[in-house]
């Protein structure tokens, strides 16, 4: 089981290996690096993909020092620093999108191209900000029993449309402290607008989004691809909610391999941005 040591931290990682272009997977709040297990199978014989498990997440050992996603993106960038890559594609859901973003600024010659998934560059509203604290507290009280049923449902859809995802991911907050993942919901509550500096980000960019996505609606996701100079047009995904790697996995690897056979290889030309309607299909 790999680990790296960082910074006095033991950050818990896959790596599939190979001479590919890098691709490294950073995943969403209160999900680990085996969220990203279709588009590391549909990647790899083309790809070397890295995965890897955040502060408070996964099998990564906590320290308890607060953190932000600024930091985040350090600790990606220090990974790669330890695996010895000196550039890589980012693909982010969700949170894992607000440290991608955050490692394109601090280091815009390491990063090849984005892929941001159901993700944003702006701080919650309080409505938001409000019903994270209920499920933060929730955690802390009842733990995942009692957050999970209303939680699941909005992080992936009905439980009856996607029982195994459910019971799955109930299990693993179950295997987790309740502390850590009230913790890890607080730190998402603290993240900080970043949109009057997209335009500092020139990576090739794709924006897929989930068209019933609840917890980032759907027009943060547009206003990433339309704002961003290096975004291609949006990629929607009929029907997914917050979290398609995991409910809608085949378009998302469509459009995700076209797209890195285009821009994660060394080669890359980056190309002019065009203005369509985006499908599932609309990639590269």
């Amino acid at each position: 089981m790999p680990f790296a040591d960082i910074d006095h931290r033991r950050f818990h990682y896959q790596d599939t290996g190979g001479p590919g272009p890098v691709v490294v997977l950073s995943h969403g709040n209160l999900m680990d690096h085996s969220m990203w297990e279709s588009q590391v199978a549909a990647l790899c014989g083309e790809f070397r993909c890295i995965s890897w498990d955040e502060r408070l997440h996964g099998r990564t050992e906590d320290d308890g020092a607060p953190h932000d996603f600024w930091d985040s993106a350090r600790d990606l960038l220090a990974l790669l620093d330890h695996l010895g890559i000196e550039q890589a594609a980012l693909v982010g859901h969700s949170q894992g999108g607000f440290l991608s973003l955050r490692a394109a600024l601090l280091a815009p010659g390491r990063v090849r191209a984005l892929v941001l998934v159901d993700s944003a560059a702006v701080s919650w509203p309080t409505p938001a900000l409000a019903q994270m604290a209920q499920v933060a507290e929730g955690f802390r009280a009842g733990g995942p029993e009692a957050v999970a049923p209303e939680l699941l449902g909005l992080l992936l859809g009905p439980r009856d449309q996607f029982p195994d995802l459910h019971s799955r991911w109930q299990a693993t907050w179950q295997r987790q402290s309740r502390e850590r993942l009230a913790t890890a919901v607080g730190v998402l509550m603290g993240v900080d607008t970043m949109a009057t500096r997209l335009a500092e980000i020139s990576a090739p960019t794709l924006v897929i989004h989930g068209e019933a996505d609840r917890p980032v609606p759907l027009e943060l996701g547009a206003m990433l691809s339309e704002v961003l100079p290096g975004a291609r047009p949006l990629v929607l995904i009929p029907g997914a909610g917050h979290t398609p790697p995991l409910t809608h996995p085949e378009p998302v690897n469509l459009a995700l391999t076209a797209f890195l056979r285009t821009h994660a290889h060394p080669t890359a030309v980056t190309t002019s941005r065009t203005t369509t309607d985006a499908t599932a299909n609309a990639a590269g």
